[in-house]
């Protein structure tokens, strides 16, 4: 299993022009960028023990990361 952080940029290189002009400029995409870090980083500090949590909260991070990552995924289509 891979420890690295799961950065929007980096899951999503093809909109990166789109990621900054939406960073910049919809409140909405701002708070789901924000809960999608904030969510990423405990994620990663859980993965790498810095934070241990149990497994079940660790799946239940990870299906919320996923949510917010497929909202962020469709914002970013609706725009392309």
């Amino acid at each position: 299993m891979s420890h690295t952080p799961h950065e929007l940029a980096a899951d999503f290189p093809e909109y990166a022009e789109q990621l900054h002009e939406l960073k910049a400029g919809n409140a909405h995409f701002q708070k789901l960028a924000e809960a999608y870090h904030a969510l990423n980083r405990d994620i990663h500090r859980a993965e790498t023990n810095v934070e241990p949590t149990s497994d079940d909260q660790m799946t239940d991070m990870r299906k919320r990361r996923m949510v917010l990552k497929d909202e962020i995924n469709a914002l970013l289509k609706s725009i392309a």
